[in-house]
C-alpha cells in the first residue's frame, strides 16, 4: 500500500510537471517538461547520494575510525537483513541523521558528532534502525525526487510570474490564458510542495516502526526521538541545511526557523505524534508496561 501510494504521488507530481509545461509553453513545453522529468530522475537515481553527502561536508569512517558507531551500523544491518551501508559523519554539534542512496547495496548513513555526544548506545541504535528502515523500504531516492521535481515547479511558477511582471506576457491574452498563467504562479507550486511533504511524511511512520524492530526496543527511537526534536527546538539550525534536503534527516534540521505555516508545510510528522506511536509498539512488543 505504501508504494502504491508513493508511486501515485510521484505521478501526480510529474503530470502536474507536464501540465505546467503545456500552460506555458503549449505541446512544446508539455514535452520539454516531461523530458526534464524523466532526466532529473535519472540524474537523482545516479548522482543524487553523492550530492548531498557533499553538501554536508560528510566524511567516510571505517571500523578503525568509529568503532562504536561502525558497530552499531553494522548489528543493525545484520537484523534488518541489508548489505553494510557505508558510514559518515558530519562535523556539527546539532544532533541529527540521515540515509541516502538509491538502493539497499548503494546505501549510506551519515550522523552528526552531536548526535553521537548527546544520545547513548541504545538510543543511537534506535535513530540509525530508523534510517536503515528507510534503506529496507528504498523510500530515500523516491522523496528525493518529489523534493527535485517540486522545486523546478516552483522555479518555473516564478519566472513566470516574473515575466508577467516585467511585461514579457502579451497584453491579448483571453480568460484561458489567464487561467492558466494564475494556476501556474499560484496553485501549482503549493500543489506541488503539499504532493511532496505528503510524500515526505508518509515515510516515517513506517520507518519508524521498522526502525523500532531492526534496533529490538521502539523506546531507543522514542528516547532519542524525544532529545533530538529538544535540541532542534532550542538550538540554531544546522548551518550547511537547506529546504531541498530537510526531509531527509530524522528531524528537520529547520525546525527553529521561524517560517509562517511551519506546521502545515512540515517534512515530518509531528515529533510527539511519532513517539505515542513507538511507545504503543513498545506496549505490543511486551516492552513497555
Amino acid at each position: 500500500m505504501n508504494i502504491f501510494k508513493t508511486f501515485v504521488l510521484m505521478a501526480l507530481l510529474t503530470g502536474l510537471m507536464v501540465a505546467i509545461g503545456g500552460a506555458v509553453g503549449d505541446s512544446m513545453g508539455a514535452m520539454i517538461m516531461l523530458v526534464i522529468a524523466i532526466g532529473m530522475n535519472f540524474f537523482s537515481y545516479w548522482f543524487s547520494d553523492s550530492i548531498v553527502l557533499k553538501s554536508y561536508d560528510a566524511r567516510e569512517v571505517s571500523g578503525k575510525d568509529a568503532p562504536q558507531l561502525y558497530g552499531i551500523v553494522e548489528k543493525l544491518a545484520q537484523n534488518a537483513k541489508l548489505p553494510m551501508p557505508l558510514v559518515y559523519i558530519i562535523d556539527t554539534e546539532v544532533p541529527n541523521a540521515f540515509a541516502t542512496g538509491r538502493n539497499p547495496d548503494h546505501a549510506a548513513v551519515a550522523v552528526t558528532t552531536g548526535l553521537m555526544k548527546v544520545l547513548d548506545y541504545n538510543e543511537i541504535s534506535g535513530v540509525l534502525g530508523h534510517e536503515l528502515a528507510h534503506v529496507k523500504h528504498r523510500d530515500i531516492l523516491i522523496g528525493t525526487i518529489a523534493a527535485a521535481m517540486a522545486g523546478v515547479i516552483s522555479m518555473v511558477a516564478n519566472i513566470v510570474q516574473w515575466g508577467a511582471i516585467f511585461g514579457t506576457r502579451s497584453d491579448d491574452d483571453d480568460n484561458g490564458g489567464i487561467i492558466g498563467f494564475l494556476v501556474t504562479v499560484i496553485v501549482a507550486p503549493i500543489a506541488a510542495t503539499l504532493i511532496q511533504l505528503a510524500v515526505s511524511r508518509s515515510r516515517e511512520y513506517d520507518a519508524d516502526k521498522t526502525g523500532g524492530e531492526i534496533c529490538g526496543n521502539p523506546m531507543y527511537l522514542a528516547n532519542a526521538l524525544e532529545k533530538i526534536e529538544y535540541y532542534a527546538q532550542h538550538s540554531a539550525p544546522m548551518p550547511q541545511a537547506g529546504t531541498a534536503t530537510a526531509h531527509m534527516f530524522i528531524i528537520n534540521p529547520l525546525e527553529n526557523s521561524k517560517k509562517a505555516l511551519k506546521n502545515l508545510f512540515s517534512t515530518h510528522p509531528d515529533t510527539d505524534d511519532r513517539i505515542a506511536h513507538l511507545r504503543e509498539q513498545a506496549r505490543d512488543m511486551h516492552l513497555l508496561t
